[in-house]
């Protein structure tokens, strides 16, 4: 029975082990009603584990779980939805093809007779969209919306089964700064009304923008909690990592690569259709040097994608022409263009960077295959040996490379993907790097820029795109802002500020495009 005084949630010495693997020990959890709580931790800490633990997803070995009083300990799904808790995951879960309305309503729908009241279900997420301020058109297909829009839906299905207690895993992982902020509004919004929130991020300055209070998880454990007032960025790194970890800042190394004759990457005039616009890479020309980080700033499809894939050869052009150390690549299959040099870490790991089935060990050669061939069949020690290397020197936990992918978590997914593009005996001549540390926690992330970096200082060009502009700003020699298919400027790393490039990324400046 449910006891208004006592907290939302509190979860008290939790364990659960996936076979050999204890992906939590003793982990516990106290939420206050009426509050946003940051859980935070290391990729692999437990956190999205304790909080399926709670949405009734797994089973707890251990431990007692109580929501608003009552002890729900080993509870399913179902009981948590009537509960009135609610978990939106970071890999959404919609029907593309259905629209807004339907993808609320599924699984409860809205019947006048033994038809679908599609305008009834429409009347009714309209009116809940007008209550929160999740403004999104219940008709329109889910396919068609913006990601920040497609997040809106996946929290509207939670909300319109009545959750009181909302849990948000990795949610601003794909949206743009604007759209961080609208959701920010949304979860104040909720607060205020009486509603509690769970958020696991890895993002430190949304941390202390937008929670109360904060828990750190380690190694399967809780090792902290904190109010968020008071609390600095660098004191949540070092409750995660246990040490002092240097946050994303400009580095300069001193090392100074040697002119080259040609640009290591170079595009001419390049074209590439969307699937919104016919020219969602617009006539773009530019080169990128050896020695060079060139970063691409932008709010989210305005044509980043599409440039990308084009250059990895995933999506053709429709004009224009791509050169690599001076010979032309635009005719190239991706494994040509891997053989040449080339390396993609893709923005969206699961559709472009692994198969979540395989093992470790295979998703260490996707794509380089046919560099493993034995007289026969693959040369299995060879790709044996390959692993291990790989998942000693990136830190891949659990360190089991005959593990399937699926069983890491995403940021550990994420070092599969950088290992195999980076770890290579020398370091690739160029290097596309889209959304290279999305859902990484801060150790992680310390790391890959430190691989970003060495790659730049070994002589790789490196294309950088990221809806991070603290990232871009870290990391770039030169910055470049894509509105509209287009780039529009392009301004040195070390003069680029937010408040600099923030007009030309809402199309608020667009005179003098590049």
């Amino acid at each position: 029975m449910s006891d208004a005084t006592a907290p939302a949630i509190a979860l008290s010495g939790i364990a659960k082990a996936f076979g050999p693997v204890q992906a939590i020990r003793n982990a516990s959890l106290t939420v206050a009603r009426g509050e946003i709580h940051a859980l935070m931790g290391e990729n692999g800490a437990g956190k999205s584990t304790l909080m399926r633990v709670l949405a009734g997803m797994f089973r707890p070995d251990g431990g007692t779980a109580h929501v608003e009083g009552a002890d729900v300990t080993g509870w399913d799904t179902a009981d948590a939805i009537a509960a009135g808790v609610g978990m939106v995951h970071q890999h959404f879960m919609l029907v593309p093809t259905l629209t807004v309305a339907e993808n609320v309503m599924l699984g409860r729908e809205m019947t006048r007779g033994v038809a679908l009241d599609r305008a009834g279900a429409e009347a009714a997420v309209r009116a809940l969209c007008e209550k929160t301020g999740l403004v999104v058109d219940p008709a329109r297909k889910v396919a068609d919306l913006s990601v920040g829009e497609a997040q809106r839906v996946e929290i509207l299905k939670v909300l319109f089964r009545g959750a009181r207690i909302l849990i948000l895993d990795e949610p601003t992982a794909v949206l743009s700064p604007p759209e961080v902020q609208e959701l920010w509004r949304v979860l104040r919004t909720l607060r205020a009304n009486g509603g509690t929130v769970v958020l696991i991020t890895h993002k430190l300055d949304e941390v202390i923008d937008i929670s109360d209070t904060i828990t750190v998880m380690r190694a399967g454990e809780t090792v902290g909690r904190m109010a968020t007032a008071g609390t600095t960025p660098a004191d949540i790194a070092r409750a995660m990592v246990g040490r002092d970890v240097a946050l994303a800042q400009r580095v300069d190394t001193g090392v100074t690569v040697a002119p080259r004759a040609t640009p290591r990457l170079e595009v001419r005039d390049l074209c590439v259709a969307g699937a919104e616009r016919a020219q969602a890479v617009d006539h773009l020309t530019f080169s990128v040097q050896a020695g060079e980080i060139f970063g691409i700033a932008g709010v989210e499809g305005n044509g980043q994608t599409e440039l990308i894939e084009a250059l990895a050869g995933l999506r053709r052009a429709d004009a224009g022409s791509i050169l690599l150390d001076g010979q032309p690549i635009t005719a190239c299959t991706v494994s040509e263009r891997i053989d040449r040099g080339l390396a993609h870490v893709p923005e969206d790991r699961h559709l472009r960077g692994l198969v979540l089935d395989y093992a470790i060990a295979d998703n260490l050669i996707l794509g380089r295959q046919h560099q493993y061939a034995g007289t026969w069949n693959l040369d299995f020690a060879r790709v044996g040996a390959n692993a291990a290397k790989q998942v000693a020197a990136y830190d891949i936990r659990p360190a089991d490379a005959q593990l399937p992918a699926r069983a890491l978590s995403g940021g550990n997914q994420q070092k599969i993907v950088i290992a195999r593009e980076l770890g290579g005996a020398q370091f690739p001549a160029v290097i596309l790097a889209a959304q290279p540390t999305r859902g990484v926690d801060v150790g992680a992330i310390e790391f890959i820029h430190a691989r970003l970096r060495a790659a730049r200082d070994a002589g790789s060009a490196v294309v950088l795109v990221s809806a991070d502009l603290t990232e871009v700003i870290a990391l770039s020699t030169r910055v470049a802002v894509m509105y509209g298919g287009k780039i529009v400027t392009i301004v040195p790393g070390d003069a680029a500020t937010p408040l600099e490039l923030g007009p030309w990324m809402t199309g608020a400046m667009r005179a003098g495009a590049a």
